[in-house]
């Protein structure tokens, strides 16, 4: 008699660690040999599609460096943040003030004329760092600096190795030209003229893949301030690990048979997100099988048609009927999973023998579908899919599968 009261082990979620992070190790060495610059020349950029684990890593990556004497501030990046450049200083010293609201400030008479209050605290609270903020004459930049620099010495005093400034969603962030706002090139200006003197302040960004493109035509130099990292899907042995490992760990009754396991990881794709999803629907069916004294069987079109619902289906609605036509034809493409041009769509829709795209017709829903956040428009100036998957959800909404199980 098999005991079906065992807690399901997976949890798919947004930006929720999986039981057993696998196949992320060449990507925390990279960090970790980002940590041991003792100038700091080269930031981190985690990037990749939805659903590939760079929330996961990101969190992964702060007690890394907390062991290595770094502190680590950090959150989710809002557009709010972006709306003017004293937005993002105010998100920073808000986020720094977590770590100096305890430390002294011994030389608090560099504070005066500054803040009485500064005076009688002699701690970097939030009041303190907006107060000197305040006092500091100059642009926004000028202000944001001088706060950093007196941090810095102030860590330096307390032995801290360095700080990193974490950051997710990094790709909302953007410049405001029609407001004469740029609130991303002062992040960038400001932590490349502090890590010019030597102070130890590192920046990890996290983001869709249209984060690095937006940082390079903020400033050029961005290019060479950060190291960028892409998170692609989990090869076969570590999408193996991310199935089997928890499965051991949990003392799951029932284990998954190799053609199941080859499956789901033929479903997923290898994607994190959707490994959790699917593996996470597989036992809880076996535990509805088992309560009801049902044959044990994994169903296959059911955990794929709550797939396409909870995870596709609200993307896929975001586009008109013209827009489904022109991502059918791209999702026919040979390479459409990896990347496309619009000479590719416009050649494929004239093969196709309907309604075909011109170029420019192409070049114009291509615009649309990005801001939509279905498509972007890659490095080399080529485009591909913001969601994973996304073609072969296409292809299922054109020809759905037959009936099937593992």
């Amino acid at each position: 008699m098999i005991n079906c009261n065992f807690e399901n082990p997976f949890r798919p979620g947004a930006g929720h660690r999986p039981p057993h992070l696998a196949g992320r190790e060449p990507e925390t060495r990279e960090f970790m040999r980002l940590l041991s610059q003792q100038t700091v020349l080269e930031n981190l950029i985690l990037t990749g599609l939805r659903g590939v684990g760079k929330t996961v890593l990101l969190d992964a990556l702060k007690p890394q460096a907390i062991r290595e004497g770094w502190l680590w501030i950090g959150t989710d990046l809002s557009e709010s943040a972006s709306v003017s450049e004293e937005a993002m200083a105010i998100r920073l010293l808000t986020d720094l003030s977590v770590v100096t609201s305890t430390l002294v400030y011994e030389r608090s008479e560099e504070l005066m004329g500054f803040t009485e209050q500064a005076q009688l605290d002699k701690t970097l609270n939030f009041h303190t760092l907006r107060a000197i903020f305040n006092a500091t004459p100059g642009l926004v930049s000028d202000k944001l600096k001088n706060v950093l620099e007196i941090v810095w010495r102030v860590l330096w005093a307390h032995n801290a190795r360095g700080l990193v400034f974490a950051y997710d969603e990094a790709q909302n962030l953007a410049d405001q030209a029609h407001k004469e706002q740029y609130p991303l090139s002062l992040l960038l200006d400001v932590f490349q003229s502090l890590q010019k003197k030597d102070i130890r302040f590192m920046l990890v960004l996290a983001g869709l893949p249209t984060l690095f493109t937006k940082l390079v035509e903020a400033r050029t130099y961005a290019e060479r301030m950060f190291h960028l990292v892409f998170l692609d899907s989990l090869d076969e042995e570590a999408s193996r690990e991310a199935i089997l490992k928890p499965i051991e760990a949990a003392d799951c009754p029932l284990k998954l048979k190799k053609k199941t396991v080859t499956t789901i990881i033929d479903l997923s794709g290898g994607y994190p997100y959707f490994l959790q999803f699917i593996c996470r629907e597989v036992y809880d069916a076996f535990i509805q099988q088992l309560d009801s004294g049902k044959e044990v069987y994994v169903p296959v079109d059911e955990i794929v048609h709550k797939l396409d619902t909870d995870f596709f289906a609200g993307r896929w609605n975001r586009a008109t009927d013209r827009q489904r036509d022109l991502l059918a034809v791209i999702a026919g493409l040979p390479d459409c999973d990896r990347e496309f041009s619009v000479q590719d769509i416009a050649a494929a829709s004239a093969a196709n023998g309907g309604k075909p795209f011109s170029a420019s017709q192409v070049s114009q829903m291509l615009a649309s579908l990005g801001n939509a956040g279905l498509v972007y428009k890659n490095r080399h100036g080529r485009y591909s899919f913001a969601v994973p998957l996304l073609g072969q959800f296409i292809r299922r909404q054109e020809a759905p599968a037959p009936g099937d199980t593992m």
